[in-house]
């Protein structure tokens, strides 16, 4: 079909520019019977796009466990995962990656992945309550990872604080393998009563198409391709690529849909994320099974002479596309008109399963829904894959070979000073975390967050998890890790495990070694997911993390990100980290290992960058949590807290250092002390009893199949390691929670 509006002539040179292989040309010239023009090949070329279609990722996508005791709406159904939380609540929760437009233009990057995710919430009836993410930079030292520090950070803060959605918890890592790629995945979590969810679909014919929101720019324009291929040199060219947010906006268009998803005016409603009025027309006639008519000149602009492709591609922030029920228009326009946002017909519902997208009178652009979505027409690949070399040399590694320093104190004060180990204060005050709700884990330190639920006796409980640095390691064990860690914090915050979404942050999918990563990555998810009966609500597959420059392209580490949800059904389960008074009694639930594999102790002080995962037994870890969950119900424990990053004593610093309160413990002396105080081997929880319960402690734990050891007692104001002081608490405490600021504060 050809156009009269000024546009390229379509080349399969043209195709293969906007990130279409010949094959994919093909198929598009196949199913319309015809060569496309270019605003049709545009339209393909974003929804077959990896970041839209998942084509490289789908087929290991579906063997994740989907179906679960609380599931309301399973994985691809809708716009985020819904989840029965008990009491005619549901809880909406979702993460996704903003990592390269934040690696571009940091603060807009990171601001619009905080606007979209939370839309994802929104546009399904339910208010967000709660914001998270997922963090990684490369060296903290250099100058362009502060520059990208301080716009994400503040791009986060600006319009999570503006939005008035608290940012409850996250994770924040540092490596180089993310020096010109960074990784910012955004998480959001929102309630929902009972019959005021909202659906993404469209169908009735002749029942009319609302944009309604923002004006439409050319911000974002082929956003989803520019996700879909390698950051390169060049890729700076790209930057109208990187949409524009305005938190205030959204504000509004977050209380206009819920105030319309109230009431029974409207069919369906979903966001214009990634590819914009392209993708939400057509996944909402594919899920419907109709088709539409839509008006590109009566779309709302805020600039001039656009193209249709533009208009269709645009990635401009703050919109949303309803299908009305015919007859109810008013009421619809009158709620959107009370909170000053546009509200326009742009077209009609057809039977016809086509959607056909007119510009003045013309027919621009004519395509089958279902050949543009998941699923329908979208291509589906089974990539190669192979294990990489360095996976072989991982396994050489010996801890005979790793001298035990002298200076055990060097080490902690080292570990202590890291910045993927010490405070995140100077990025934790940059955002609002109480705004709006009750987050009851702010004053109360624990491993997860918990949220309140007004008007319950429930809160939530949220996480995010994944040590990158296992996964490349291991990539099925590693990922079975993420997924525990996540677990083993709600588990030690009060919570029960529920379900999870997941952001997969991986490399360029046609390296056979970094879809050898992806592989085994699904696999150990799946393998966790299973044991802890968290299915998967759906998530975020992120390609081409890696850098090209003079030819040289290396991928990030694989990042498999977990966001947990958990449920508190009675928040007097709440259980916080920190030691409580003087006398109290140290245990360790779970064994230490005689391993510092992996360890942030192995890889940055020795410097030694290839080890096996820490050890970890999947079995082991889920016995361990129940008996964890015992306690905590039974009322037996004071606090817990996790071994993860830096090994046993920078948990036992992070126990210790909310209250002043020192520990005085002793060493397992049937492994090496690194091991003991710094290794990482899991399934271990650190918790403090005070005496009148020990009795009933010990009881519990002899008759579970956990391992158990006493370490110490809460005392004085030192924390001191078989007669050895390792620093005074306040002392250590200065130190770990500056440790970011002064860096960032170095010209």
């Amino acid at each position: 079909m050809k156009s009269s509006i000024s546009e390229p002539e379509v080349t399969l040179e043209i195709a293969q520019k906007l990130g279409l292989i010949p094959e994919e040309f093909e198929k598009i010239k196949e199913i319309l019977g015809r060569t496309p023009n270019y605003t049709e090949l545009s339209v393909y070329s974003v929804m077959w796009s990896e970041h839209c279609s998942y084509k490289n990722s789908i087929m290991w996508l579906k063997t994740l466990p989907k179906d679960g005791p609380h599931m309301l709406a399973k994985a691809g159904e809708e716009n985020a995962g819904l989840v029965d939380i008990g009491d005619g609540i549901g809880c909406c929760f979702k993460i996704e990656s903003h990592n390269h437009p934040s690696a571009l233009e940091p603060y807009q990057g990171a601001a619009t992945g905080v606007g979209g995710i939370n839309r994802d919430i929104f546009t399904m009836g339910a208010r967000p309550i709660a914001q998270l993410n997922s963090l990684r930079f490369g060296n903290i030292e250099t100058d362009r990872t502060k520059w990208l520090l301080k716009g994400v950070v503040k791009g986060i803060g600006d319009y999570g604080n503006a939005f008035g959605v608290p940012v409850v918890g996250g994770e924040i890592y540092f490596d180089d393998c993310y020096n010109t790629n960074p990784l910012v995945n955004a998480m959001s979590a929102g309630i929902v009563k009972e019959g005021n969810t909202v659906s993404a679909t469209s169908y009735g014919v002749g029942n009319p198409v609302f944009i309604v929101g923002s004006s439409t720019g050319k911000d974002g324009i082929h956003g989803a391709t520019f996700a879909s291929e390698d950051i390169t040199e060049s890729s700076a060219d790209k930057i109208p690529a990187v949409q524009v947010g305005d938190p205030f906006q959204e504000k509004l268009l977050l209380e206009a849909s819920l105030e319309v998803a109230k009431t029974s005016t409207i069919i369906g409603m979903q966001d214009m994320g990634a590819a914009g009025i392209t993708c939400s027309t057509s996944e909402m006639s594919a899920k419907g099974e109709h088709g539409m008519i839509i008006h590109l000149d009566k779309v709302p602009l805020r600039q001039q002479n656009m193209l249709p492709f533009e208009i269709l591609l645009s990635e401009s922030q703050e919109r949303m596309l309803i299908v009305v029920k015919k007859g109810r228009e008013s009421e619809v326009q009158k709620i959107f008109d009370k909170w000053d946002l546009n509200c326009v017909q742009i077209g009609e519902v057809t039977d016809d399963k086509r959607l056909k997208y007119y510009m003045n009178g013309q027919l621009v652009a004519d395509v089958p829904a279902e050949s543009l979505v998941l699923g329908g027409g979208a291509p589906i690949y089974k990539r190669e894959y192979k294990e990489p070399d360095y996976f072989a040399k991982s396994k050489d590694f010996s801890i005979d070979n790793i001298k035990q320093p002298t200076n055990l104190k060097e080490v902690f004060n080292h570990l202590i000073s890291h910045p993927s180990i010490c405070s995140k204060k100077w990025v934790i005050e940059q955002y609002d975390s109480m705004v709006g709700t009750k987050n009851m884990s702010t004053n109360k330190p624990s491993d997860a967050a918990v949220v309140n639920i007004k008007g319950t006796n429930k809160a939530i409980v949220l996480t995010t998890d994944c040590n990158s640095r296992y996964v490349h390691a291991n990539p099925e064990i590693g990922c079975e890790i993420a997924v525990a860690e996540a677990a083993r914090n709600i588990v030690c915050s009060g919570g029960e495990p529920s379900a999870i979404t997941n952001c997969l942050n991986f490399g360029n999918p046609y390296s056979p070694e970094v879809y050898w990563q992806f592989v085994g990555s699904i696999k150990g998810m799946g393998n966790a997911c299973r044991k802890f009966n968290t299915p998967v609500t759906g998530g975020n597959v992120s390609f081409y993390n890696q850098t090209s420059i003079d030819g040289k392209v290396e991928p990030v580490f694989p990042t498999p990100v977990i966001g947990m949800l958990g449920v508190m059904p009675d928040k007097k389960t709440q259980t916080t980290l920190n030691f409580k008074k003087e006398g109290d009694i140290i245990y360790l639930i779970g064994k230490s290992k005689n391993d510092i594999s992996c360890s942030e102790y192995l890889y940055s002080y020795h410097k030694v960058k290839l080890s096996p995962p820490p050890c970890f037994d999947l079995n082991e870890e889920f016995e361990m949590q129940e008996t964890i969950k015992h306690l905590i119900f039974s009322n037996i424990i004071s606090s817990a807290h996790d071994v993860s990053d830096g090994g046993l004593l920078v948990a036992l610093f992070e126990s210790a250092m909310y209250n002043g309160l020192g520990a005085n413990i002793s060493s397992d002396d049937s492994i090496r002390k690194d091991a003991f105080l710094f290794g990482e081997s899991q399934s271990r929880v650190i918790v403090s009893v005070s005496p009148e319960m020990q009795d009933d402690f010990i009881e519990i734990l002899a008759t579970s199949e956990t391992e158990f050891s006493l370490l110490g007692e809460v005392n004085g104001e030192e924390i001191i390691v078989d007669g050895e002081s390792f620093g005074k608490i306040n002392d250590i405490k200065n130190i770990y929670d500056n440790v970011i600021s002064k860096i960032m504060e170095k010209n």
